[in-house]
């Protein structure tokens, strides 16, 4: 049996997965590019592009560089106005 904590869980990663993945495509469209164009500046394919921002999937810590270097940010900048990412 599964107490409310870790039923709750699942939940919350999800939400972080969500509120993350708005966040690399706000950016992305606040540079005026498409997961094509940030696809090729970061050599990621576009399904993985797409899967992060659809909160499908999580970047590895080498995908957090590529992405920020390709939107001229810093990796700390992509966390900015997220909720807490490490429960």
């Amino acid at each position: 049996m599964h107490n409310l904590k870790t039923m709750s869980r699942p939940n919350e990663e999800a939400k972080n997965l969500a509120a993350f993945g708005e966040k690399i495509a706000a950016l992305r469209q606040k540079r005026g590019l498409t997961q094509d164009e940030l696809a090729d500046k970061t050599g990621l394919s576009v399904d993985t592009i797409g899967a992060i921002e659809q909160g499908r999937r999580w970047a590895r810590l080498t995908t957090l560089h590529k992405l920020a270097k390709a939107l001229g940010i810093s990796t700390d900048e992509l966390f900015k106005g997220v909720r807490h990412f490490l429960v």
